[in-house]
């Protein structure tokens, strides 16, 4: 069985909103998930303008691709996102506060210039353990 441990040593700043490092020991599978944006059916960008329910969707694709591979947003031990206004933050942090509570995952946050689709304002990518 996979145990997940969140730890940040002592003498180390332990934010709130995320874990410094997670120890994972019994893993069976890894997962390594290509960065998740906000697709309408058609494969196109859903939700235009809505930094939050963009956030929203790319979380639910995480939580649907682990679910395929037997897991829970639970085994999730990283994320890297990428935000094209980091004057988006607060509304990330309160999604991702509402996914995986106020201590998260291991968890990196980047602004760049644009992403694939000028309609995206953020992508998510994952690795979870199973």
């Amino acid at each position: 069985m996979v145990t997940i441990e969140k730890f940040c040593p002592a003498g180390l700043f332990d934010p709130s909103g995320y874990s410094q490092g997670i120890k994972v020991t019994g893993a069976q599978t890894i997962l390594f998930l290509a960065g998740q944006v906000a697709y309408d059916t058609a494969g196109g960008v859903a939700h235009k303008g809505d930094f939050t329910a963009q956030a929203r969707a790319a979380f639910d694709a995480i939580r649907m691709l682990v679910e395929a591979a037997g897991g829970t947003l639970d085994n999730v031990v990283k994320i890297n996102t990428y935000v094209t206004d980091m004057r988006n933050r607060p509304h990330f942090r309160a999604v991702r506060d509402q996914v995986f509570g106020v201590k998260g995952p291991a968890s990196t946050l980047i602004e760049v210039s644009a992403l694939a689709d000028p309609d995206y304002l953020i992508e998510i990518e994952a690795i979870a353990v199973v």
